[in-house]
């Protein structure tokens, strides 16, 4: 049975905050840099961009981006394209802040908190990409419902995202990978256009590794990647 925006709106935050105590040049980052690259979400309003530096053409989000390994990668990357990064994680977000402080990419915006606060509030059609990499899989039945990828998700995510907008997923667990897949299949907005298996072996292109990867692949466990595009139709509302 498809999820519902009750249930979707469970699968906020569960599970732990914050683990080993914060070096102290982190610790200071915390306390000075990310007051600063914090995105507030209350504004976002018809301006999503307005919180960034002027001239930035793109906006993307990356929703649980672990140790910022990705997202900064992106944005040093990509500098003519904004970037909200979502982690509730407080050692992931001390570190990406050592990356934004050192690399000065100040087209990245830090959101620690739960994605779905920021979907809720952007704008329609206004997100040219989402990645959604190797979110917590819950694998308890009970726990299956907190999963980030649910059918009231995708319906919140196609209001945000124009036609062709591409969904990245990547995971190290099979069982998310196929509960992603069947909510892909019966969802009208997004399509999977892979053809062959590389299309799900192989990670997009210039993708950098985490270390999240690293310690799934070394501990015997493929990773799974995962492609979507934004369907042409139908037009979608927030639940």
């Amino acid at each position: 049975m498809p999820e519902t925006a009750e249930t979707a709106g469970r699968a906020m935050l569960y599970g732990r905050r914050k683990g080993r105590p914060l070096r102290a040049h982190q610790q200071d980052l915390v306390d000075h840099l990310l007051p600063e690259v914090t995105l507030d979400a209350a504004r976002l309003g018809t301006a999503p961009l307005a919180q960034f530096p002027p001239g930035l053409s793109q906006l993307r989000l990356e929703v649980g981006f672990g140790g910022g390994e990705h997202l900064a990668h992106e944005a040093r990357s990509h500098p003519q394209t904004a970037f909200i990064g979502c982690e509730p994680f407080a050692n992931g977000v001390a570190r990406l802040l050592v990356d934004i402080a050192n690399e000065h990419l100040t087209n990245v915006r830090v959101y620690p908190d739960d994605a779905g606060a920021i979907i809720k509030a952007l704008p329609e059609a206004c997100l040219d990409g989402v990645d959604v990499l190797f979110p917590d899989p819950w694998p308890k039945r009970r726990q299956k419902q907190r999963r980030f990828i649910s059918d009231a998700r995708l319906i919140s995510l196609a209001r945000v995202m124009p036609q062709g907008a591409p969904l990245r997923f990547a995971t190290d667990i099979d069982d998310y990978a196929a509960w992603t897949l069947a909510r892909i299949a019966r969802s009208p907005h997004f399509i999977w256009r892979a053809t062959k298996a590389d299309d799900w072996r192989q990670p997009w292109p210039n993708w950098p590794g985490t270390r999240y990867e690293a310690k799934a692949k070394a501990a015997g466990r493929p990773s799974v990647w995962l492609v979507f595009e934004r369907n042409a139709f139908p037009a979608t509302s927030a639940p």
